[in-house]
């Protein structure tokens, strides 16, 4: 059995720019490169708006009524959940899609979204806290899935719903969620984490993160496919888009990269002499176009300086001499020698998975010992009076007139009490 699976297409991205038609583009790809496979799994944000233009959702079936005509030997033995009857033939004769819908499909409990459209259509079928069972040639597979919820509301739910294995299946859960530490919004703090996700199934997938990956949870699988298309200019951007194919018995997660994908570039540039700005960032690019591209490259350019010379007149001339070689972005920072510093700090607390207190903890040793305050001092009981607003009191100890920290911290824990 192959079974594909990707994720985030985005149909309708970048309407009205030059990257208007790389949604469709690279969602024609990767389906195309599917046609062989038994099963297609899709796991969220299939479109980019909550309601897609009229124009949107025709390409959107154009492209995934392609595998409904191809016939299928799989056969439907038993679903999870989902009635039956929801499930059309048309479905089921050709290669089935399964799918959920993402944060960017989500509407109201009494609202069809888009994916749930396409289901109407008969050319997929839509999960969400229920699955459906597969077989052919003997092996078994069991798709269950949870489409895009509140990240708030993620744990409770699928705690409700309980998802188990199904004996004499290979188990596969698919998801649209930030699973920490793999955030996607930290705005939006997750409640599902690497430690509480259910158990028991083989292979886990979670669209929603754009940058493919694969973990191993013991004796799970997790996968983030990530997205066919580049939407946002992060460095993590960079790595190729594609799709995944699971080979069952064999259970081999291969990755087929996407050939007509647009490449993105991200680049750090740091300008050390204001009089020389064109040259440095035109070497850059140079270098970035000594091979030949299919569609002209997205470029991100981060522009790092110490002084705020970075003239906008300059950086317009290079964008115009590049416009038919590739789409340039670009951000301008000021940094000092201190900020270097601090940017180092939080890039190696990422890095090490450390809390927002660690971090907080080191940066305020940092500063204490900067401003030559007493050794003595205990950063980590310091760091929680602040943290409690106890800000008068924290004052008054740096300053030498209030008692000890530890005594005041048992004194307020005794009133507690």
């Amino acid at each position: 059995m192959r079974i594909s699976i990707f994720s985030d297409l985005h149909f309708g991205y970048g309407a009205n720019s030059k990257v208007e038609n790389d949604s469709f583009d690279n969602a024609s790809e990767a389906i195309d490169k599917s046609l062989d496979s038994d099963l297609i799994l899709i796991c969220g944000d299939m479109f980019d708006t909550r309601s897609p233009r009229s124009d949107v959702i025709a390409r959107a079936i154009k492209i995934l009524s392609r595998p409904s005509m191809i016939k299928s030997k799989i056969k439907l033995v038993d679903t999870i959940g989902k009635k039956i009857e929801k499930i059309y033939e048309r479905t089921l004769n050709g290669i089935p899609i399964i799918a959920l819908h993402g944060t960017h499909e989500r509407l109201g409990k009494d609202q069809l979204n888009s994916v749930q459209i396409i289901e109407s259509a008969g050319l997929l079928i839509h999960l969400h806290c229920n699955g459906v069972v597969f077989e052919k040639d003997g092996i078994k597979v069991a798709i269950q899935g949870m489409s895009g919820v509140p990240e708030r509301y993620a744990k409770q739910i699928i705690d409700k719903w309980n998802p188990k294995p199904i004996e004499g299946c290979y188990n596969i859960l698919l998801l649209h969620q930030s699973i920490d530490p793999f955030v996607y919004s930290p705005q939006e703090p997750p409640t599902l984490n690497i430690s509480n996700l259910p158990e028991g199934f083989d292979l886990i997938v979670d669209g929603h993160i754009h940058t493919s990956k694969i973990e191993e949870i013991g004796k799970t699988r997790l996968l983030f496919p990530g997205s066919t298309v580049i939407t946002q200019t992060k460095k993590e951007e960079q790595a190729p888009k594609g799709i995944y194919v699971l080979n069952l018995p064999e259970n081999k997660l291969n990755f087929i990269k996407l050939e007509n994908a647009r490449q993105f570039f991200y680049e750090e540039i740091k300008l050390f002499d204001d009089k020389l700005i064109k040259e440095q960032i035109k070497d850059r690019l140079d270098s970035i176009f000594k091979i030949d591209f299919k569609k002209p490259p997205i470029i991100r350019l981060k522009i790092i300086a110490r002084k705020s010379g970075v003239l906008d007149k300059e950086l317009k001339k290079i964008e115009e001499e590049y416009a038919n070689k590739a789409i340039i972005k670009y951000s301008k920072h000021t940094e000092t020698l201190d900020v270097d510093e601090k940017i180092d700090l939080l890039r190696k607390a990422r890095e090490e998975m450390i809390s927002i207190d660690e971090i907080g903890v080191k940066i305020l040793s940092e500063n204490l010992k900067k401003l030559n305050f007493s050794s003595e001092l205990d950063s980590n009981l310091l760091f929680k009076l602040l943290s409690e607003e106890e800000i008068d009191t924290a004052l008054n100890i740096l300053i030498g007139e209030q008692k000890t920290l530890k005594t005041v911290l048992e004194e307020k824990e005794e009133d507690e009490l």
